[in-house]
C-alpha cells in the first residue's frame, strides 16, 4: 500500500508540472511584437518595431490586392465628420521605442539602407528612397515620416470617438502599414488629404499606397467616402497594370 501511494503522488506530481508548463509556453514572449491584427480586429498598441516589410514592399502588414478588395468593399461609406476638436496633440507622438529610439527613428531605420544612428538613437547617414516620388535622400533631416491615413483624416472618419490610448496606438503603429518615410516636399504636398485629392506623383506607388490606406482604414474601423473609396479602387487596380 506505502508504494502504491507513493506512485500514485508521483504521476500527480507529474501531471502538475506538466500542465505547468503548458501553461507558460503559450502566449508571446515578453518583449516580443504582436502579430498584424486582422482587417478590422483592433490593433496592436504602439511599442516594437520588429514588423517587416513583406518582399516588394515597403511597408509592413500589407495585404495581397485581392484582401485589400476585399477591404476596401466592407469600408462603410460616410461622409466625413467635422474638424470640431481637432488638435495634433490628441494624437501622441513620437512614442518612446526604448533604447532611446522614438517612433520616427525606428521607421528611419526600418526604411533607409546602411543608417548609422549615435548614442542618441538619431540617424546620422544613411540612404532613403522615397516611395512617393521616387527620390533617393542621404540626409535624414530631409525625410518626413507620413502617416498613411493623416491625423486630421483619422479624426474626420472616426477617431474623433476614441479614447487617447487608441489614438496613441494610430500615431505610432509599427505593425500595419500606416508610417512610411517620405520625402518632406511630398509629405507636405499631401497633408491631410485623401486619395481622392491627393496621389502620389510616381504612379508606380499607386498599388502600394491603395493597398496600405485600405489595410489601415479596414484595421482601425475608419470610414471612407464615396469618392475616396472610388480612388481606392483605381489603385488597387493599377497593381495588375
Amino acid at each position: 500500500m506505502g508504494r502504491q501511494i507513493r506512485v500514485r503522488g508521483a504521476v500527480l506530481a507529474a501531471t502538475v508540472l506538466l500542465a505547468v508548463a503548458g501553461c507558460s509556453g503559450t502566449g508571446a514572449a515578453p518583449g516580443k511584437d504582436a502579430k498584424p491584427s486582422a482587417a478590422g480586429t483592433s490593433p496592436s498598441a504602439p511599442g516594437g518595431g520588429d514588423a517587416k516589410p513583406a518582399s516588394g514592399d515597403v511597408l509592413p502588414g500589407m495585404v495581397g490586392v485581392a484582401a485589400a478588395r476585399t477591404q476596401l468593399a466592407a469600408l462603410k461609406v460616410a461622409q466625413p465628420g467635422t474638424m470640431a476638436g481637432y488638435s495634433r496633440a490628441k494624437f501622441t507622438h513620437w512614442a518612446e521605442q526604448g533604447n532611446k529610439c522614438d517612433t520616427r527613428e525606428v521607421v528611419l531605420k526600418r526604411d533607409g539602407t546602411d543608417v548609422k544612428q549615435d548614442s542618441e538613437c538619431k540617424a546620422v547617414s544613411g540612404t532613403w528612397k522615397s516611395l512617393y516620388d521616387g527620390v533617393a535622400v542621404t540626409e535624414a533631416s530631409k525625410m518626413d515620416i507620413d502617416h498613411i491615413v493623416p491625423l486630421a483624416e483619422g479624426w474626420r472618419s472616426g477617431a474623433a470617438g476614441w479614447d487617447a490610448a487608441r489614438r496613441k496606438a494610430f500615431a505610432n503603429d509599427l505593425t500595419h502599414p500606416q508610417l512610411l518615410s517620405v520625402t518632406a516636399a511630398t509629405n507636405r504636398s499631401k497633408g491631410d488629404q485623401s486619395p481622392d485629392l491627393w496621389q502620389p506623383p510616381d504612379k508606380a506607388s499607386w498599388c502600394q499606397y491603395g493597398r496600405a490606406w485600405t489595410t489601415v482604414k479596414s484595421t482601425y474601423g475608419l470610414t471612407v467616402t464615396e469618392a475616396e473609396k472610388k480612388m481606392l479602387g483605381t489603385m488597387l487596380d493599377s497593381c495588375a497594370a
